[in-house]
């Protein structure tokens, strides 16, 4: 699988930033590119859903609840046990690794939509089924230490968050419009490559950004933000396949399984477990998994996913 063109703007933003460059992206602008992302692939989702519906999308979201369950609890004993981190670090992070990350998700389906590859076009359902469970579990694995939670905050922070208001939010309105959608087209449809390249040159800025703080934590985290994406990257190929979806539902759900939060969990660890340190889990999950998963993950989950499906 070759390499999508929207990748160089993320290598782009990696070499200014490593090359210290004064460029300067408008902190509105990726707001706005963000919040453009999620609308785009709720609403693809949603259209698609009012066509392609079937008894057959309860199974396979129950099974995505339950892989969203599963990955943190896989990531906590690695953090905690090897990692020697303490309880709440290791929640925090779990949390992270099973959440999914959206631009992640985005560049696997512009790498998927480049190369022709079919997928099933009610995918975004599964995005959003799959912020909320890791979170749940990040609670509960931080043992219960917070018991003066504020849990009308929690929940807000949860449900109320911008990822999930916009993406469920669109999809609803997609679902909702069908083929009257087309309308909106031009602007959610067409441009969302060349918005996607915008948002990953940030992004390669952020990453180059967060060097300096991977020497200081050491490379414990450096392997963990490389190993646990290979490992919910196969797991989710394998579940891919069981589940019978096509070669590139097989790459998309192994692409999410691979991916980590870095906009939704944050804002809920916060309040849920705020003596955790947010620079662990966002230097892990923007420092070095999402790079990895976008320079070198996304293809090898393709070619594995593949694999599994011819």
């Amino acid at each position: 699988m070759e390499l999508d063109i929207v990748i160089a703007f993320f290598m782009m933003g990696v070499i200014a930033r490593l090359l210290r460059s004064n460029i300067q992206f408008p902190e509105a602008l990726y707001q706005t590119l963000t919040l453009f992302l999620m609308i785009a692939i709720g609403l693809k989702g949603g259209i698609a859903l009012a066509s392609h519906s079937s008894a057959s999308l309860l199974p396979q979201s129950l099974a995505v609840i339950v892989f969203g369950l599963m990955l943190p609890l896989l990531a906590f004993p690695v953090l905690f046990y090897i990692g020697h981190m303490n309880r709440a670090d290791s929640a925090s992070i779990a949390a992270h690794y099973g959440s999914v990350s959206v631009g992640t998700y985005a560049v696997a389906v512009a790498l998927l939509e480049s190369q022709n590859i079919a997928y099933e076009p009610y995918f975004p359902l599964f995005v959003v089924l799959l912020e909320m469970p890791a979170i749940a579990v990040g609670i509960a694995l931080a043992n219960g230490k917070q018991k003066s939670i504020d849990k009308r905050k929690l929940l807000h922070e949860v449900f109320c968050n911008q990822g999930m208001v916009l993406m469920v939010g669109a999809l609803i309105i997609g679902y909702w419009a069908g083929d009257r959608a087309e309308s909106i087209a031009p602007l959610f449809k067409d441009l969302f490559h060349g918005a996607l390249a915008l948002f990953l040159l940030e992004m390669g800025m952020v990453a180059a950004s967060r060097v300096s703080q991977l020497k200081e934590m050491g490379s414990f985290i450096i392997a963990f933000g490389v190993a646990m994406p290979l490992v919910g990257g196969i797991i989710g190929g394998l579940l891919g396949a069981g589940l019978g979806f096509s070669t590139g539902g097989t790459i998309l759900l192994s692409v999410l399984g691979a991916s980590a939060s870095y906009i939704a969990v944050p804002a809920a660890m916060r309040v849920a477990v705020p003596e955790a340190n947010p620079s662990l889990s966002i230097t892990s999950s923007l420092g070095v998994t999402f790079p990895f998963n976008v320079l070198v993950g996304i293809p090898c989950y393709a070619l594995y996913s593949q694999w599994l499906t011819n």
